[in-house]
């Protein structure tokens, strides 16, 4: 099968990626640790209304991608889907950070009642790519000796 041919890939590329992002991730501990201990608690984001805007334009994007690949059974919905759940979960993580006081009750209601149970259904969909797209051939063969 050709898709399991970049699992099994010696390409330099492949060799080292590995060993490279678990040396990003340690070094994230430290820059995690400095950033949390340096940057102030406050901060006045003069395009704060962009930055929220964007996001959910990319956020959307997402979202339309995840469910056009899911009702095509696209072998791309993993990739779709995965990703959905990861802006979900940010989304959430940064409504719940950057609401004030009186509105924390409502971020605490969308991320628990939307955006995160939506991030659990994405990561359902992207762990069972392989069994959609496997059931859509399945249709499509029927349809097909229906003829």
């Amino acid at each position: 099968m050709k898709e399991n041919r970049v699992l099994v890939d010696d390409a330099r590329v492949v060799r080292w990626a590995g060993p490279l992002f678990v040396i990003f991730a340690v070094i994230m501990v430290p820059w995690t640790a400095y950033i949390a201990e340096t940057l102030p608690a406050r901060q006045f984001s003069p395009h704060n209304d962009v930055a929220w805007a964007g996001f959910d334009v990319i956020l959307l994007v997402s979202l339309a991608a995840t469910g056009l690949t899911a009702l095509r059974r696209s072998p791309y919905l993993a990739m779709a889907a995965t990703a959905t759940a990861v802006l979900l979960v940010v989304d959430a993580w940064f409504d719940l950070m950057t609401t004030p006081s009186p509105q924390v009750i409502q971020s605490i209601v969308l991320a628990a009642v939307v955006e995160l149970p939506l991030a659990a259904v994405c990561g359902w969909l992207a762990l069972h790519t392989e069994e959609l797209v496997e059931r859509r051939i399945m249709l499509l063969v029927r349809r097909r000796d229906r003829r």
